[in-house]
Protein backbone atom coordinates (compact mmCIF):
# COMPACT_ATOMS: atom_id res chain seq x y z
CA UNK A 1 0.00 0.00 0.00
CA UNK A 2 0.97 3.21 -0.60
CA UNK A 3 2.34 5.36 2.31
CA UNK A 4 2.47 9.13 1.77
CA UNK A 5 4.36 11.85 4.49
CA UNK A 6 5.16 15.44 3.86
CA UNK A 7 8.03 16.48 4.46
CA UNK A 8 8.79 19.91 3.54
CA UNK A 9 5.43 23.00 3.41
CA UNK A 10 5.64 26.05 1.85
CA UNK A 11 5.21 29.14 4.47
CA UNK A 12 7.15 27.41 7.53
CA UNK A 13 10.90 28.03 9.09
CA UNK A 14 10.95 31.32 7.58
CA UNK A 15 10.45 30.28 3.90
CA UNK A 16 8.10 31.07 1.00
CA UNK A 17 8.29 28.17 -0.96
CA UNK A 18 10.22 24.75 -0.76
CA UNK A 19 11.03 23.25 -4.46
CA UNK A 20 13.76 21.15 -6.55
CA UNK A 21 13.49 18.10 -4.28
CA UNK A 22 16.69 15.52 -4.53
CA UNK A 23 16.83 12.36 -2.67
CA UNK A 24 19.62 10.21 -1.65
CA UNK A 25 20.06 6.69 0.45
CA UNK A 26 23.81 6.25 1.53
CA UNK A 27 25.46 2.69 1.80
CA UNK A 28 24.56 3.11 5.68
CA UNK A 29 20.90 3.06 5.03
CA UNK A 30 20.71 6.65 6.29
CA UNK A 31 18.02 8.68 3.60
CA UNK A 32 18.73 12.53 2.90
CA UNK A 33 16.10 14.80 1.31
CA UNK A 34 17.60 18.08 0.05
CA UNK A 35 15.32 20.98 -1.59
CA UNK A 36 15.58 24.31 -2.55
CA UNK A 37 14.23 26.94 0.45
CA UNK A 38 13.57 29.95 -1.47
CA UNK A 39 12.62 32.62 1.18
CA UNK A 40 11.04 35.49 -0.21
CA UNK A 41 9.09 34.03 -2.94
CA UNK A 42 8.38 31.11 -5.58
CA UNK A 43 10.53 32.15 -8.18
CA UNK A 44 13.85 30.80 -9.64
CA UNK A 45 16.19 34.16 -8.57
CA UNK A 46 16.31 35.51 -4.96
CA UNK A 47 17.15 34.66 -1.56
CA UNK A 48 17.59 30.56 -2.01
CA UNK A 49 19.11 28.38 0.30
CA UNK A 50 19.93 24.29 0.33
CA UNK A 51 17.93 22.60 2.81
CA UNK A 52 17.96 18.89 4.03
CA UNK A 53 16.50 16.43 6.25
CA UNK A 54 17.29 12.94 7.56
CA UNK A 55 15.94 9.56 8.16
CA UNK A 56 17.49 6.65 9.93
CA UNK A 57 14.56 3.76 10.01
CA UNK A 58 13.45 3.99 6.02
CA UNK A 59 11.95 7.08 6.39
CA UNK A 60 9.65 7.04 8.98
CA UNK A 61 10.65 9.68 11.07
CA UNK A 62 12.92 12.59 9.86
CA UNK A 63 14.99 15.27 11.66
CA UNK A 64 14.43 18.67 11.59
CA UNK A 65 15.37 20.67 8.40
CA UNK A 66 18.78 21.76 8.16
CA UNK A 67 20.09 24.43 6.12
CA UNK A 68 22.84 23.35 4.44
CA UNK A 69 24.20 26.26 1.68
CA UNK A 70 23.30 29.92 2.42
CA UNK A 71 24.45 32.39 -0.23
CA UNK A 72 23.65 35.44 1.87
CA UNK A 73 20.99 37.15 -0.48
CA UNK A 74 22.09 35.31 -3.45
CA UNK A 75 20.71 32.11 -4.53
CA UNK A 76 22.11 28.58 -4.17
CA UNK A 77 19.93 25.63 -5.62
CA UNK A 78 19.65 22.63 -8.03
CA UNK A 79 20.55 19.80 -5.76
CA UNK A 80 22.30 16.88 -7.61
CA UNK A 81 23.56 14.62 -4.54
CA UNK A 82 25.82 10.97 -5.35
CA UNK A 83 27.54 8.80 -3.13
CA UNK A 84 30.39 7.14 -4.13
CA UNK A 85 30.02 3.73 -2.73
CA UNK A 86 34.25 3.47 -2.17
CA UNK A 87 34.76 6.03 -0.17
CA UNK A 88 31.51 6.77 1.56
CA UNK A 89 31.27 10.38 0.87
CA UNK A 90 28.36 12.08 -0.21
CA UNK A 91 28.79 14.93 -2.91
CA UNK A 92 26.51 17.92 -3.73
CA UNK A 93 26.80 19.74 -6.81
CA UNK A 94 25.01 22.63 -6.98
CA UNK A 95 24.69 25.97 -8.93
CA UNK A 96 24.85 29.90 -8.12
CA UNK A 97 23.60 33.20 -9.37
CA UNK A 98 22.56 36.63 -7.65
CA UNK A 99 19.75 37.54 -6.12
CA UNK A 100 18.80 39.54 -9.13
CA UNK A 101 20.26 36.88 -11.34
CA UNK A 102 16.74 35.97 -13.73
CA UNK A 103 17.13 33.24 -15.99
CA UNK A 104 16.19 35.55 -18.73
CA UNK A 105 18.96 37.62 -17.88
CA UNK A 106 22.08 34.72 -17.76
CA UNK A 107 20.37 33.48 -21.14
CA UNK A 108 21.10 37.26 -22.36
CA UNK A 109 24.36 37.21 -21.18
CA UNK A 110 23.83 39.73 -18.59
CA UNK A 111 24.48 37.61 -15.82
CA UNK A 112 26.75 34.72 -14.25
CA UNK A 113 25.85 31.59 -13.53
CA UNK A 114 28.32 29.42 -11.34
CA UNK A 115 28.80 25.96 -10.31
CA UNK A 116 29.96 24.46 -7.39
CA UNK A 117 30.43 21.38 -5.21
CA UNK A 118 29.91 19.95 -1.14
CA UNK A 119 30.93 17.39 0.44
CA UNK A 120 29.94 15.12 3.44
CA UNK A 121 31.89 12.00 5.00
CA UNK A 122 29.26 11.67 7.73
CA UNK A 123 26.06 10.64 5.61
CA UNK A 124 24.89 14.50 5.68
CA UNK A 125 25.62 15.66 9.05
CA UNK A 126 28.22 18.22 8.22
CA UNK A 127 29.48 19.52 5.05
CA UNK A 128 32.17 21.15 3.69
CA UNK A 129 32.15 24.69 1.97
CA UNK A 130 30.94 25.14 -1.29
CA UNK A 131 34.02 24.68 -3.63
CA UNK A 132 33.44 26.87 -7.13
CA UNK A 133 34.54 24.43 -10.30
CA UNK A 134 32.52 26.81 -12.95
CA UNK A 135 35.83 26.62 -15.01
CA UNK A 136 36.15 22.99 -15.03
CA UNK A 137 32.73 22.29 -16.39
CA UNK A 138 31.34 25.62 -17.66
CA UNK A 139 32.52 26.53 -20.90
CA UNK A 140 32.89 30.13 -21.63
CA UNK A 141 30.13 30.95 -24.09
CA UNK A 142 27.74 28.66 -22.05
CA UNK A 143 25.13 31.11 -20.68
CA UNK A 144 22.70 29.20 -18.53
CA UNK A 145 23.68 25.96 -16.64
CA UNK A 146 21.79 23.88 -14.56
CA UNK A 147 22.97 20.40 -12.53
CA UNK A 148 19.90 17.98 -12.05
CA UNK A 149 18.06 18.65 -10.56
CA UNK A 150 17.85 15.22 -8.74
CA UNK A 151 20.68 12.61 -7.64
CA UNK A 152 23.51 11.66 -9.76
CA UNK A 153 24.99 8.18 -10.65
CA UNK A 154 28.07 5.94 -9.67
CA UNK A 155 28.56 3.85 -12.63
CA UNK A 156 29.84 0.08 -12.09
CA UNK A 157 33.49 1.35 -13.47
CA UNK A 158 33.68 4.16 -10.55
CA UNK A 159 32.86 7.11 -12.83
CA UNK A 160 30.76 9.89 -11.26
CA UNK A 161 28.25 10.87 -13.50
CA UNK A 162 26.23 14.23 -12.98
CA UNK A 163 23.47 14.86 -15.53
CA UNK A 164 23.13 18.59 -15.86
CA UNK A 165 22.05 21.42 -18.94
CA UNK A 166 22.90 24.33 -20.66
CA UNK A 167 22.69 27.31 -23.16
CA UNK A 168 25.46 28.33 -25.33
CA UNK A 169 25.30 32.69 -26.04
CA UNK A 170 24.72 33.70 -29.92
CA UNK A 171 27.05 37.26 -29.62
CA UNK A 172 25.00 38.44 -33.12
CA UNK A 173 21.76 38.29 -31.23
CA UNK A 174 22.43 39.23 -27.18
CA UNK A 175 20.54 35.98 -26.37
CA UNK A 176 21.56 31.71 -26.22
CA UNK A 177 20.54 29.29 -28.38
CA UNK A 178 18.57 26.08 -27.15
CA UNK A 179 19.47 24.10 -24.18
CA UNK A 180 21.30 20.95 -24.11
CA UNK A 181 21.20 17.89 -21.94
CA UNK A 182 25.04 17.51 -20.64
CA UNK A 183 26.52 15.20 -18.21
CA UNK A 184 29.71 15.81 -16.15
CA UNK A 185 31.78 13.07 -14.44
CA UNK A 186 34.54 12.37 -11.99
CA UNK A 187 36.56 9.50 -12.63
CA UNK A 188 38.69 10.41 -9.12
CA UNK A 189 36.40 10.41 -6.41
CA UNK A 190 34.97 13.35 -7.12
CA UNK A 191 38.81 15.20 -6.51
CA UNK A 192 38.15 17.31 -10.20
CA UNK A 193 35.17 17.23 -12.50
CA UNK A 194 34.96 17.21 -16.25
CA UNK A 195 32.44 18.11 -18.59
CA UNK A 196 31.11 14.75 -20.53
CA UNK A 197 29.14 14.19 -23.81
CA UNK A 198 26.25 16.66 -24.77
CA UNK A 199 23.04 16.17 -26.17
CA UNK A 200 20.86 17.30 -28.55
CA UNK A 201 19.30 20.45 -28.76
CA UNK A 202 16.23 21.49 -27.40
CA UNK A 203 16.34 19.68 -24.48
CA UNK A 204 17.39 20.59 -20.33
CA UNK A 205 16.56 18.71 -17.66
CA UNK A 206 17.45 15.12 -17.22
CA UNK A 207 18.16 12.03 -15.30
CA UNK A 208 20.50 9.33 -15.85
CA UNK A 209 20.86 5.66 -14.89
CA UNK A 210 23.34 2.59 -15.38
CA UNK A 211 21.17 -0.18 -18.10
CA UNK A 212 21.57 -3.57 -17.24
CA UNK A 213 24.07 -4.17 -20.41
CA UNK A 214 26.19 -1.34 -18.83
CA UNK A 215 25.11 1.76 -21.16
CA UNK A 216 24.52 4.85 -20.09
CA UNK A 217 20.42 5.80 -20.43
CA UNK A 218 19.54 9.81 -20.18
CA UNK A 219 15.90 10.82 -19.77
CA UNK A 220 15.48 14.26 -20.40
CA UNK A 221 12.79 17.38 -20.01
CA UNK A 222 11.85 18.04 -24.17
CA UNK A 223 11.02 21.40 -25.79
CA UNK A 224 9.73 19.73 -29.29
CA UNK A 225 6.46 20.65 -28.93
CA UNK A 226 5.20 16.53 -28.52
CA UNK A 227 4.80 16.72 -24.65
CA UNK A 228 6.95 13.83 -24.46
CA UNK A 229 9.92 12.97 -22.88
CA UNK A 230 13.20 12.40 -24.73
CA UNK A 231 16.01 10.08 -24.22
CA UNK A 232 19.59 8.89 -25.71
CA UNK A 233 21.91 6.25 -24.79
CA UNK A 234 25.68 6.45 -24.16
CA UNK A 235 28.08 3.12 -24.45
CA UNK A 236 31.18 4.77 -23.28
CA UNK A 237 30.15 6.25 -19.54
CA UNK A 238 28.55 9.20 -20.78
CA UNK A 239 31.81 10.80 -22.90
CA UNK A 240 29.15 10.74 -26.26
CA UNK A 241 25.18 10.05 -26.34
CA UNK A 242 22.98 8.75 -29.12
CA UNK A 243 20.58 10.69 -31.20
CA UNK A 244 17.96 11.87 -29.27
CA UNK A 245 14.42 9.88 -29.38
CA UNK A 246 10.94 10.71 -27.83
CA UNK A 247 9.31 8.62 -25.64
CA UNK A 248 6.17 8.01 -26.95
CA UNK A 249 4.95 6.24 -23.92
CA UNK A 250 6.33 8.81 -21.74
CA UNK A 251 3.72 11.59 -21.57
CA UNK A 252 4.76 15.51 -20.60
CA UNK A 253 3.93 19.07 -19.73
CA UNK A 254 7.73 20.28 -20.13
CA UNK A 255 8.46 19.46 -16.86
CA UNK A 256 11.77 17.38 -14.74
CA UNK A 257 11.24 13.89 -14.57
CA UNK A 258 13.72 11.05 -12.70
CA UNK A 259 14.94 7.75 -13.15
CA UNK A 260 17.05 5.36 -11.19
CA UNK A 261 17.70 1.24 -11.16
CA UNK A 262 15.36 -0.56 -8.64
CA UNK A 263 18.13 -2.98 -7.81
CA UNK A 264 16.58 -5.70 -9.97
CA UNK A 265 17.51 -4.90 -13.31
CA UNK A 266 14.44 -2.49 -13.85
CA UNK A 267 14.60 1.01 -14.53
CA UNK A 268 12.30 3.49 -12.59
CA UNK A 269 11.19 6.90 -13.80
CA UNK A 270 9.01 9.64 -12.19
CA UNK A 271 7.18 12.59 -13.66
CA UNK A 272 3.74 14.48 -14.10
CA UNK A 273 2.38 11.98 -16.59
CA UNK A 274 0.37 14.83 -18.52
CA UNK A 275 0.33 17.43 -20.52
CA UNK A 276 -0.30 19.82 -17.50
CA UNK A 277 1.59 20.08 -14.32
CA UNK A 278 -0.74 16.84 -12.30
CA UNK A 279 -1.16 13.32 -12.22
CA UNK A 280 2.50 12.60 -10.22
CA UNK A 281 3.43 8.81 -11.65
CA UNK A 282 5.96 6.34 -10.72
CA UNK A 283 6.85 3.74 -14.06
CA UNK A 284 8.87 0.96 -14.28
CA UNK A 285 10.27 -1.03 -17.46
CA UNK A 286 11.78 -4.21 -17.36
CA UNK A 287 13.14 -4.17 -20.85
CA UNK A 288 16.69 -1.55 -20.88
CA UNK A 289 13.33 1.55 -21.39
CA UNK A 290 12.66 -0.06 -24.28
CA UNK A 291 8.77 -0.32 -22.96
CA UNK A 292 7.24 0.79 -19.75
CA UNK A 293 5.14 -1.98 -17.85
CA UNK A 294 3.27 -0.62 -15.00
CA UNK A 295 2.40 2.57 -13.17
CA UNK A 296 1.39 3.75 -10.01
CA UNK A 297 -0.18 7.20 -9.93
CA UNK A 298 1.13 9.01 -6.90
CA UNK A 299 -0.79 12.24 -6.77
CA UNK A 300 -3.51 12.80 -9.28
CA UNK A 301 -3.77 16.42 -8.31
CA UNK A 302 -1.25 19.45 -8.90
CA UNK A 303 2.62 18.41 -8.89
CA UNK A 304 5.81 19.02 -10.76
CA UNK A 305 9.29 17.55 -9.69
CA UNK A 306 9.87 14.77 -8.39
CA UNK A 307 13.38 11.98 -7.29
CA UNK A 308 13.71 8.41 -6.68
CA UNK A 309 15.49 6.56 -4.30
CA UNK A 310 15.22 2.63 -3.66
CA UNK A 311 16.05 1.11 -0.24
CA UNK A 312 18.12 -1.66 0.38
CA UNK A 313 15.00 -3.88 1.11
CA UNK A 314 13.46 -3.40 -2.54
CA UNK A 315 11.46 -0.34 -1.12
CA UNK A 316 10.81 2.68 -3.56
CA UNK A 317 10.65 6.27 -2.25
CA UNK A 318 9.62 9.28 -4.29
CA UNK A 319 9.95 13.19 -3.35
CA UNK A 320 7.52 15.21 -5.55
CA UNK A 321 6.05 18.98 -5.35
CA UNK A 322 2.21 18.57 -4.89
CA UNK A 323 -0.72 20.02 -3.65
CA UNK A 324 -4.67 20.77 -3.51
CA UNK A 325 -4.58 24.17 -5.58
CA UNK A 326 -0.98 24.42 -7.02
CA UNK A 327 1.89 22.21 -7.07
CA UNK A 328 4.33 23.99 -5.01
CA UNK A 329 2.16 23.59 -1.85
CA UNK A 330 4.82 21.04 -0.56
CA UNK A 331 7.31 18.34 -1.02
CA UNK A 332 5.84 14.96 -0.09
CA UNK A 333 7.69 11.50 0.85
CA UNK A 334 5.59 8.30 -1.21
CA UNK A 335 7.00 4.95 0.66
CA UNK A 336 6.13 1.80 -2.06
CA UNK A 337 6.74 -1.45 -0.38
CA UNK A 338 9.64 -3.85 -2.38
CA UNK A 339 7.87 -5.18 -5.30
CA UNK A 340 5.08 -3.05 -6.11
CA UNK A 341 5.56 -2.08 -9.32
CA UNK A 342 6.98 -5.69 -10.89
CA UNK A 343 3.29 -7.01 -9.83
CA UNK A 344 1.23 -3.92 -10.79
CA UNK A 345 -0.58 -4.00 -14.21
CA UNK A 346 -1.17 -1.29 -16.56
CA UNK A 347 -3.04 1.38 -15.25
Amino acid sequence: MLQTQTLFVSGENGYHTYRIPAILTTGKGTILAFCEARRNGGGDAGDIDVVLRRSFDQGETWEPVQVIADNGSDTIGNPCPVQDRETGTVWLLLCTNAEDGHERDILAGKAARGVCVMKSDDDGATWSTPLDITADVKRPDWTWYATGPCHGVQLRSGRLLIPCNHAMLDPAEERSGPYHSHVIYSDDHGASWRIGGIVGAMTNECAVAELPDGSVYINMRSYHGVNRRAFACSRDGGLSWSEMSMDEALVEPVCQGSVIEDGLGGILFSNPASTTREKLTVQISLDGCRTWTAQQVVHPGPSAYSDLAVLGDGTVLCLYECGENRPYERIALARFPAGTFRKAKLG
